[in-house]
């Protein structure tokens, strides 16, 4: 403890000034735009911090290319991959480096890709077949997850490649498996399989192990999204009226109906670190799509109507994709009114607060407290304010430079 004080006490007066500077309560939504020469795109996956945002932009041939947004650069055209046509970003690293997908080859052939600054798209290869997708990436871009043909009748299975290795994770006795998303370390990938019965199903799997998820009263689920230390899985599941519903998994209370907006169907994308916020599409009672938010307190609300005063007239937040591991943004696709066309957004919900850590609304001598006792920790956790997975220097920082915003 005598280090971590005696680093800290250096940080304090080092950063004494900052102390007296105070945050504003902000909200905004961006619209993205699109590639030169698309005419619409799509958000998939945004950074920790908001800044880096990635997805797909489309042109009125149905081509499509994978970007990446930066706040500072704009919409960055990722290409494709080996000489292929198209290409699509499904994910991205916390830090915003990483980048993972699908682009097809010349020979037409679709394949997973991670992508960097440095190193460009590189192809993931497959588990045999002629095709692989990778669909989520782990906090440090190291882990990919996805599908891929198999060589044995170009079957699908569910993949998690690491160091140059594509392992097969098997199904649930059936005959293929897919997996949409992968928690912070990489260790606990979630998706869809099927079992004996041919039935798809919404998994679990962590350890060699897939475990079926079951379903909301009906035949089909699939998972689609994960929690930073696995325990918390979200998705889409039918009900006995062959319905698709949002759904919230844990160990302990089994898999929650998240409900609709009045309409017959939802379906969840996106889940925050903590697993206490949800983010999504469902129907309104005039059988619309919306873009969502679930928390349990709040249950599931607009966001069109929750941040009614960001939307110019006639535009609409159609879907959100994907939400940072805080909570605070939210990324996805609507109509943008002011250009007339669909475009991938970035919603910055102001909350929780740069550096706050408990989430309370104010940043102050708790959080300075949570960070210290949490020093020098690692994993990805409330604490690890930056989401490098090491509770450090940079976090204790980022308290300082916002402390006694909305105090």
């Amino acid at each position: 403890m005598c280090y971590t004080q005696n680093r800290f006490n250096a940080l304090l007066s080092a950063s004494v000034l900052s102390l007296i500077a105070t945050a504003g309560w902000s909200q905004s939504l961006t619209w993205l735009g699109t590639l030169t020469g698309y005419d619409r795109s799509y958000a998939f996956g945004v950074s920790a911090d908001g800044t880096v945002v990635v997805g797909r932009a489309e042109n009125a041939a149905g081509q499509f290319r994978a970007f990446r947004w930066t706040a500072s650069g704009g919409m960055q055209n990722l290409g494709t991959w080996s000489g292929g046509y198209d290409s699509l970003a499904d994910g991205v690293s916390a830090n915003g480096a990483v980048v993972v997908g699908w682009a097809y080859n010349a020979a037409w052939q679709g394949r997973a890709f991670r992508w960097t600054a440095s190193g460009g798209m590189q192809g993931l290869g497959t588990l045999g077949g002629t095709w692989s997708w990778a669909r989520g990436v782990s906090a440090d871009g190291a882990v990919v997850v996805g599908w891929s043909a198999i060589a044995a009748g170009q079957a699908g299975r569910a993949f998690r490649w690491q160091n140059g290795v594509m392992q097969d994770l098997g199904t649930l006795g059936g005959n293929f498996s897919g997996a949409n998303g992968v928690s912070a370390d990489g260790a606990v990938v979630v998706g869809m399989a099927y079992n004996t019965a041919g039935q798809q199903r919404a998994f679990r799997w962590q350890n060699g192990v897939m475990q079926d998820l079951g379903t909301l009263g009906g035949n089909r689920s699939e998972a689609l999204g994960v929690s930073a230390d696995g325990a918390v899985v979200v998705g889409r599941a039918e009900n006995a009226a062959g319905q698709w519903l949002a759904f919230r998994w844990t160990a302990s209370g089994g898999m929650q109906g998240l409900g609709t907006l009045g309409g017959n169907s939802s379906e969840t994308f996106g889940v925050s670190a903590d697993g206490s916020v949800v983010v999504g599409r469902a129907e309104n009672a005039d059988r619309q799509g919306r873009a969502f938010r679930w928390t349990a307190s709040r249950g599931m609300e607009d966001l069109n109507t929750t941040y009614a005063s960001l939307l110019t007239n006639g535009s609409v937040l159609w879907s959100a994709f994907a939400i940072s591991p805080d909570g605070r943004y939210i990324v996805g696709s609507g109509y943008n009114a002011a250009t007339n066309r669909d475009e991938a957004f970035l919603l910055d919900t102001g909350f929780p607060r740069r550096g706050d850590v408990d989430r309370n609304g104010c940043v102050d001598d708790a959080d300075l407290l949570q960070v210290l006792f949490a020093f020098g920790g690692r994993g990805y956790r409330n604490e690890d304010l930056n989401w490098d997975g090491t509770v450090d220097d940079a976090d204790l920082l980022q308290v300082l430079f916002n402390f006694g915003s909305g105090c």
